[in-house]
Formats: structure tokens, C-alpha cells, sequence
């Protein structure tokens, strides 16, 4: 027991580093979460600087991935699967409450790859070409995680990637907290008012979008 205890520390530190937060703040010197829709993932930095979206998704990927790795390093005894898949679960759930930021991090959709990527790698790669297809046909980046997020425990399942059923119960909790995290993005896609890929000035829209209805609702109630 001890030894899933030390990985789920370990993990959540790892994946509790804000690196989205962090790229903007020393490099623009200012804070991602009170613009676009306030997430310290690479989406949202990406509105501020393409360059560092892209450096906080590798960043993001790869702090998963080193929770892995370590747990592999630290406890390669009996059920090294299970221990490895905990380390995965633990630095996702790092990333979207990080201690750092008062517990509000990011979506994690890039964790989650980098932490499944050796644990999955079957699953990850049909995820990754189902997340191209659908966030380029209908250029939401948040429909098409949602969707993977949606896909993934019933690809591990399909494809027999684990040796315990506790992975895949890990795996399906993953799954739900991404999806959980989505939310509000889910809301905006219902009332037609979510950020497109592409479009320069989503982080307004999105704002003024929220705004907007939250007046609605606060009319309605008044009267």
C-alpha cells in the first residue's frame, strides 16, 4: 500500500506543475486565467502566444509522461501496470487541481496523453487521429476532447490494454474528469456561442458569450 501512496504524491506533484500559468507569466508577465476562458491549458495559452501553446502542451504531455517513468523506476515489482496506471491517474488529477493555483488547473487532455501514452499506446494513437478529424471538421477543440475523453476507456477495453480491471476503472475516472471539466464548454456548444479553432478573437467571444447569458439568466430570474 505505501508504495501507491508514494506514487500518488510523487504523480500529483508532477502533474500539479502549471506550466501553462507559468510560460505566460515569465514570458508576457501576465496572468492566462483572467483571459479567454481562464484555463492555464494549451489552448487558451495559445491565444496569447502560439509558440507557448504549443511549448505548455509538449510540457503538459511530458509531465505525464515522467510520472510514469518514475513510478516504473521507483516500483518495478508486482503489478507494475496497476502502479503506473495510478501514477498516470494521480498526474491528471494534479494537472486539474493543482495546489499551486488554489485547485483550479487545467482540462487535461494533454496530461492524459503524455501519462497513457506507454500504458496505451494502441488507444492514444486512434484518439489522436479521431481528435485531428473532428477538431479540423467542426473546429472545436473542445467537442473533439470531449469525444476522445468519451472513447478512451472503451478503446482500452477494445483493445485489451491491461492487465487489471482496476486499470480500467483508472481509466474510465480519467475519463469522467475530463469530461467534467469541460462543462461549461459543453454549455457553449448547446447555445451556439462556443470559441471556434481559428478564430483570433475567441477569447472576447467567449467572455462577452458567458456574460451575456449569465444576464439572461439573472433577467429572467428577476422577473
Amino acid at each position: 500500500m505505501i508504495q501507491y501512496i508514494i506514487v500518488a504524491v510523487v504523480s500529483y506533484l508532477l502533474g500539479s506543475i502549471p506550466f501553462g500559468y507559468l510560460l505566460i507569466k515569465i514570458f508576457k508577465g501576465e496572468d492566462v486565467r483572467v483571459s479567454g476562458s481562464g484555463n492555464i491549458g494549451a489552448t487558451n495559452v495559445a491565444r496569447k502566444s502560439p509558440a507557448l501553446g504549443a511549448a505548455t502542451l509538449l510540457l503538459d504531455a511530458a509531465k505525464g509522461s515522467a510520472a510514469i517513468l518514475v513510478a516504473k523506476v521507483l516500483f518495478n515489482g508486482a503489478h507494475p501496470q496497476l502502479i503506473m496506471t495510478t501514477a498516470a491517474f494521480f498526474a491528471v488529477v494534479g494537472h486539474l487541481f493543482p495546489v499551486w493555483l488554489k485547485f483550479r488547473g487545467g482540462k487535461g487532455v494533454a496530461t492524459s496523453l503524455g501519462a497513457f501514452l506507454f500504458l496505451t499506446p494502441k488507444s492514444i494513437l486512434c484518439m489522436v487521429g479521431l481528435f485531428l478529424i473532428l477538431a479540423f471538421a467542426f473546429r472545436y477543440v473542445s467537442l473533439a476532447s470531449i469525444a476522445v475523453a468519451t472513447a478512451f476507456p472503451l478503446l482500452a477495453w477494445a483493445f485489451s490494454e491491461y492487465t487489471d480491471s482496476r486499470q480500467l476503472i483508472l481509466i474510465a475516472l480519467v475519463s469522467a474528469l475530463v469530461i467534467w471539466k469541460h462543462r461549461q464548454n459543453i454549455s457553449r456548444i448547446a447555445a451556439g456561442k462556443e470559441s471556434k479553432l481559428g478564430n483570433k478573437s475567441g477569447d472576447k467571444l467567449e467572455t462577452k458569450a458567458d456574460t451575456d447569458s449569465q444576464s439572461g439568466n439573472l433577467g429572467a430570474f428577476r422577473r
